[in-house]
């Protein structure tokens, strides 16, 4: 038997399997939404690698399955031996972005130091934690700083987020904001709120402050200035 006809064999063993598997996929992806109800849209249907499971992704969240769908397993898996959250990385994987693809045009940038190292922030203006976010930043250099501005905690966040775009220096009528509550001057321009509520919910962020690093790292909530450092060596900034 000729090497060349092993290879072919192979190789059409390969391309069935993959089919069999594609088919799998769609079979369970059309289960699971018919169990979830009227809607419900599923994102992603794959082999979790253990267990004999799939990962089904639904609005950003993960949940497994058999193969039929007759069962659905919701929480964490762990691995035992290395104890690894695979779910947990996998959500990290998951809420990944293209740092490059962000609209920098519509943020408010801040440049200190050679500006060097990037990353990016979702904030609300009455976000307590963004407050608390801002102080930390304060002490960072060689920075810079992209801060989207995310209105979505009461109707005076769209009121001041207008006010600090449409501020001829938006950097200074932000940090002043957050920093010692000087009001931003009323908004004579248009600001781009809609565009940035719609990005926001794109990227399916849920709250703020979501930081964004240049290697598309997500990081939900506040952190401080410790781990942003520490995020920033690892990130290819």
């Amino acid at each position: 038997m000729s090497k060349r006809f092993l290879l072919g064999v192979l190789a059409a063993f390969c391309v069935l399997a993959a089919q069999a598997q594609g088919g799998d996929n769609a079979d369970i992806k059309k289960a699971v939404e018919a169990a979830l109800g009227k809607g419900s849209k599923v994102d992603s249907v794959r082999d979790a690698g253990f267990l004999g499971l799939y990962e089904v992704v639904v609005g950003g969240e993960i949940l497994y399955t058999d193969r039929k769908a007759s069962y659905f397993v919701l929480g964490d898996v762990m691995e035992a031996k290395s104890h690894r959250n695979l779910t947990e990385e996998r959500k990290n994987k998951l809420s990944q972005i293209n740092f490059s693809d962000l609209p920098f045009d519509l943020a408010v940038k801040q440049v200190r130091g050679s500006g060097r190292r990037v990353f990016a922030t979702f904030e609300d203006p009455h976000c307590g934690y963004c407050k608390k976010l801002a102080k930390e930043l304060q002490g960072m250099t060689d920075v810079t700083i992209y801060t989207f501005l995310f209105p979505i905690l009461s109707p005076d966040s769209v009121e001041k987020s207008k006010g600090i775009w449409c501020a001829p220096d938006k950097a200074k009528a932000w940090t002043d904001w957050m920093l010692s509550g000087t009001e931003p001057p009323a908004a004579k321009c248009d600001a781009p709120i809609a565009k940035l509520t719609e990005l926001g919910r794109r990227l399916r962020i849920n709250g703020t402050p979501t930081i964004f690093f240049a290697n598309g790292n997500r990081v939900p909530g506040f952190i401080p200035a410790a781990q942003i450092e520490q995020a920033l060596k690892t990130s290819g900034s």
